[in-house]
């Protein structure tokens, strides 16, 4: 995009050109951010226990809050967060003994930093 700019309003135009960059690059992010929460909730479901399936099927992905410049996208077990824990790390036994710990969650949520740089840097 080629435009004529007068030496006195420069400054406004490249103000207005970085804003703009801005606001396209906070989009892209934001739209990561949803991405990577649905990939993360379905591959807690697909490495979760399934004893009865409930469980699996309780998770959830959903945006907290969004302004203009953030995004906060929660990941949770709607009905059974009970068990979260006690599945994550395994837990004491009624009469002795520990269950075997079952991680699903840690698993999602490793390096998620570095996968949305590189979500990012594929849309942009």
């Amino acid at each position: 995009m080629t435009k004529k700019v007068n030496i006195d309003s420069l400054a406004k135009e490249i103000n207005k050109s970085l804003k703009d960059y801005a606001d396209l690059a906070g989009n892209e992010l934001k739209s990561c951010i949803v991405e990577l929460g649905n990939e993360v909730r379905d591959e807690i479901k697909d490495n979760a226990p399934v004893k009865t399936k409930k469980y699996r099927a309780s998770w959830k992905s959903t945006k907290k809050r969004e302004s203009a410049n953030s995004i906060e996208v929660v990941v949770h077990s709607r009905n059974k967060y009970q068990l979260t824990h006690l599945l994550e790390f395994g837990h004491a036994k009624k009469n002795g003994g520990r269950t075997k710990a079952i991680p699903h969650i840690e698993p999602a949520t490793r390096n998620l930093e570095e996968r949305i740089t590189q979500k990012l840097e594929e849309k942009m």
